[in-house]
C-alpha cells in the first residue's frame, strides 16, 4: 500500500547518504569535523545558515500558527526576517575574525579566551545550557518526525521516532560539517521549490486568492497584518516579532556557520542568497497555511498536519513520498546541526577541558562522533513522552538559547569592558529566566524578559566587579 512512497523516500535518502560517504575521509581532525577548516564558500555557507534554521516548525508549526490566525500569526515570521538580516549584519563578519583569532571552534571556546576565563565557569555553563536546551530543540524534530512517518506509512508513532534517530544518526556521525554544509545546500533548494510549488499548485482548487480570502474571513481569521491597531494588537505584534527575532543572535548552530566561511568578505554574498532564500521559504509557508483553510472547510484536528494533509490527499503516492521528503529534508537540517554543536560542546568544553587536555585529533574526533550517539539518545528520550507541539518545543529551547547567548555575543563583540563576572551572570539569568518564564506568565514570550535581563545583568554586573577591581588596586 505504501510502497511508491517508500521508494520515493529510499531514492531521496539514498543521495543523502552517498554525500556522507564521500566525505567521510575528508574529516581527519576534530577542526575538520566540527567547522570544516573554514573553507565553506558563500553558497555553502549561506544555505547551511538557513536551512539549518527552518526544521519541520517551516512546514509543521509556523503554518499551524497562521493556520489558527490568520495573516496575523506571520508576525512571527517578519521577526525572524528582521532579525536574522541583523544577524548577517552585526554577528557575521565580527564572529569570523574573532573565533580565527582565538583559534576557537565553539561558542563556549571564544566566550572563554575572549573574557579570560581560565577557571573553565564559562565553559560549564554554556555547555550545561546548551545540553539543556539543544535536547529540547532535537526532541522537537524527532516529535516531527514521528508525526510525518506515522502519517505517510501508517506506522506507530514511537517508531517514527526511532526511524529518525535511524536516518540522522549515520550521515551526521560519518560527515560533520562539510558533509552538512553539502546536504544543507542540497536540501535547501530543494525544501524551498517544494513549498513554492505546493501552495501555488493547490490555489486554483480552493478558488484562487479570492476564495482563500473568502475562507479566511468565514472562519472569522484575519487577511491584514493589523486587524486593530489597540494596544493590545500592537503588544502581541512586538510578541511574535521580538519572541521570536531576538533568538537569532544565540544560536549556535547558525553562528557557527558564519564561523566557517573562507573569506570574511564573502558574507556579503551569503547574506544576499541566504535572506533571499529566506523571504522565499517563509512567504511560501504562510500561503500553505491560507490555502490550507480553504481547503480544509472543516477545519484539521492537528492543524500542524495541514501541509502533510493536503498533499496527501492531492497527489499520486510517489508525488506525495517524494514531497514530504522536503519536511524530512528540513527537519533534519535543523536536527542534525543541533546534534553537531552538542557533539562538539561535549568534546571542546566537557572532555578536553576536564578530562584529556593533550588527546590526540583523532581521539577528539571519536568522542565528538560518541557526542552524536549521546546526544541523539537524549532527545528520543524527551520526544518519547510526546509533552508538548512541535511550535512550543521550538518556542521554548530557541528563547533559551537565544537568551543565554545572544547579550553575551553582542556584547563580547561590541562591549569593551564585559569581563567572565558579567557573562556568568548573564548567561545563568538568561538561560533560567528563559526556562522558567513560561510556567508564570504565558502572554510575554520568555525570549524578552529572559533576553534584556541577561543584557542588563551583564553589563551591571561587569562594571560593578571593574569598580571593585579597581578599588582594590589602588587600596
Amino acid at each position: 500500500m505504501y510502497v511508491e512512497e517508500l521508494i520515493a523516500v529510499l531514492c531521496y535518502f539514498a543521495v543523502l547518504l552517498m554525500v556522507g560517504f564521500l566525505s567521510y575521509r575528508r574529516h581527519i581532525s576534530a577542526t575538520d569535523f566540527i567547522i570544516g577548516n573554514r573553507s565553506m564558500n558563500y553558497w555553502l555557507t549561506a544555505l547551511a545558515a538557513h536551512a539549518s534554521d527552518m526544521s519541520s516548525w517551516l512546514f509543521m508549526g509556523y503554518p499551524a500558527l497562521v493556520f489558527t490566525k490568520g495573516l496575523f500569526g506571520s508576525w512571527a515570521a517578519v521577526g525572524l526576517l528582521i532579525f536574522m538580516f541583523l544577524n548577517w549584519q552585526l554577528i557575521a563578519p565580527k564572529i569570523r575574525i574573532a573565533t580565527e583569532q582565538y583559534n576557537s571552534l565553539t561558542f563556549s571556546s571564544f566566550f572563554e579566551s575572549r573574557l579570560a576565563d581560565t577557571s573553565g565557569t564559562i565553559r560549564v555553563f554554556t555547555a550545561i545550557m546548551s545540553l539543556v536546551f539543544y535536547t529540547i530543540y532535537i526532541s522537537a524534530g524527532l516529535v516531527g518526525l514521528g508525526l510525518l512517518i506515522e502519517t505517510l506509512f501508517n506506522i506507530n508513532y514511537y517508531w517514527g521516532i526511532i526511524i529518525g534517530i535511524v536516518i540522522v544518526v549515520p550521515y551526521v556521525f560519518t560527515g560533520g560539517y562539510v558533509t552538512l554544509a553539502w546536504i544543507d545546500l542540497f536540501q535547501g533548494i530543494f525544501l524551498m521549490g517544494v513549498i513554492i510549488f505546493v501552495p501555488f499548485y493547490m490555489l486554483g482548487k480552493v478558488g484562487g486568492f479570492s476564495g482563500v480570502s473568502h475562507a479566511v474571513t468565514a472562519k472569522h481569521l484575519t487577511m491584514t497584518f493589523f486587524p486593530d491597531f489597540s494596544f493590545k494588537t500592537l503588544l502581541e505584534i512586538l510578541g511574535m516579532v521580538a519572541g521570536w527575532g531576538l533568538g537569532y543572535f544565540g544560536q549556535p548552530h547558525i553562528v557557527t556557520k558564519f564561523m566557517g566561511i573562507r573569506n570574511v568578505h564573502e558574507i556579503g554574498k551569503s547574506k544576499l542568497i541566504g535572506m533571499t532564500w529566506m523571504l522565499l521559504s517563509l512567504s511560501a509557508a504562510t500561503y500553505v497555511a491560507l490555502v490550507g483553510i480553504a481547503f480544509f472547510t472543516h477545519g484539521l484536528k492537528d492543524p500542524e498536519l495541514v501541509f502533510i494533509d493536503m498533499v496527501k490527499t492531492s497527489f499520486s503516492p510517489f508525488f506525495v513520498g517524494f514531497i514530504l521528503c522536503s519536511v524530512l529534508a528540513a527537519t533534519i537540517n535543523a536536527m542534525s546541526s543541533q546534534v553537531l554543536v552538542l557533539s562538539s560542546s561535549i568534546t571542546e568544553d566537557f572532555y578536553k577541558r576536564i578530562f584529556r587536555k593533550n588527546a590526540s585529533s583523532k581521539e577528539l574526533l571519536f568522542v565528538a562522533r560518541f557526542g552524536v550517539v549521546l546526544t541523539s539518545a537524549i532527545a528520543f528520550v524527551i520526544a518519547y513522552g510526546k509533552i508538548s507541539t512541535i511550535y512550543s518545543l521550538v518556542l521554548y529551547a530557541w528563547s533559551g538559547l537565544g537568551s543565554a547567548f545572544g547579550p553575551l555575543l553582542l556584547l563580547s563583540l561590541y562591549w569593551k569592558r564585559i569581563n567572565k563576572y558579567g557573562a556568568w551572570a548573564g548567561i545563568l539569568s538568561g538561560g533560567i529566566i528563559a526556562a522558567v518564564w513560561p510556567y508564570f506568565n504565558k502572554a510575554v514570550p520568555a525570549m524578552i524578559p529572559g533576553f534584556f535581563s541577561s543584557f542588563i545583568l551583564i553589563i551591571v554586573i561587569s562594571l560593578i566587579t571593574e569598580r571593585k577591581r579597581k578599588t582594590l588596586l589602588e587600596e
